[in-house]
C-alpha cells in the first residue's frame, strides 16, 4: 500500500516526515533518502503495534488529498499483508478472464508480492471505501 507522506525541511535541520493517514506516526532523517527510509520503518512499526492490538490497519488515501500541504509530497510503499493476521487458505471461484487480469496486474507490479496479496489489498480498499461512503452519507 502506498502511504502519502509530507516531508518538512528547514535549512540546517533534519527532514521531518508526517504520515497523515496514520495518526501519531512520524519520522525524520538527515537526508531525504534517510527520511523516506525511516518513514517506512516508522509505518511498519506503527502497523505492527496496531496488528498486535487487533486494531484496523489504516487505508492509504490518494496523495492528491494533500496537494495543499506545507512540505514535499511523496509516497512510501509498504506491504501490509504481514499486519493483517495469520493467513487462512480459502477456495474461491473466479471467471478465468478476471483471474488472468489479476495475474497480469501482479506480474506488472512487482511491489505486490502475490495474487493473494493483491486480493487482500483490493478487498480492504473496497471495504474501507464503502465504509467511508456510508459514514459520509449518514453524516457521521
Amino acid at each position: 500500500m502506498e502511504y502519502p507522506v509530507v516531508i518538512h525541511h528547514d535549512k540546517g535541520t533534519a527532514y521531518g516526515v508526517t504520515i497523515p493517514d496514520i495518526p501519531g506516526c512520524f519520522s525524520a532523517g538527515d537526508t531525504l533518502t534517510e527520511a523516506l527510509h525511516n518513514a517506512k520503518e516508522a509505518i511498519c512499526g506503527h502497523l505492527e503495534i496496531l496488528a498486535e492490538d487487533e486494531d484496523d490497519i489504516p487505508e492509504a488515501t490518494e496523495i492528491d488529498n494533500y496537494l495543499g500541504a506545507d512540505g514535499i509530497l511523496a509516497v512510501v510503499d509498504v506491504d501490509i499483508t504481514p499486519y493483517l493476521g495469520h493467513t487462512v487458505r480459502v477456495n474461491i471461484t473466479l471467471p478465468e478472464m478476471v483471474l488472468n487480469k489479476i495475474d497480469n496486474f501482479v506480474a506488472e507490479h512487482k511491489e505486490i508480492s502475490s495474487r493473494s496479496a493483491f486480493l487482500a489489498q483490493a478487498s480492504l480498499k473496497e471495504i474501507n471505501s464503502l465504509h467511508f461512503l456510508r459514514q459520509k452519507n449518514h453524516g457521521t
